[in-house]
């Protein structure tokens, strides 16, 4: 669960698919939709950088 007192590093370093803000400013950073956000987080995990590596190698 993503604790909103918390802030942080850890914070940033994954990405909360259920939190409807994470998933619309992920899926904007990266420059994907937000079923294709999900469909990478299925893949590789939760981490914001596997996922961000796991976008690139797809745009390939």
């Amino acid at each position: 669960m993503d604790n909103k007192s918390k802030v942080g590093g850890q914070d940033r370093t994954r990405i909360n698919i259920r939190e409807d803000y994470e998933l619309r400013d992920w899926s904007k950073k990266f420059g994907v939709t937000p079923d294709e956000l999900k469909s990478a987080v299925a893949a590789v995990g939760t981490s914001a950088e596997a996922v961000e590596a796991h976008l690139k190698d797809k745009k390939r």
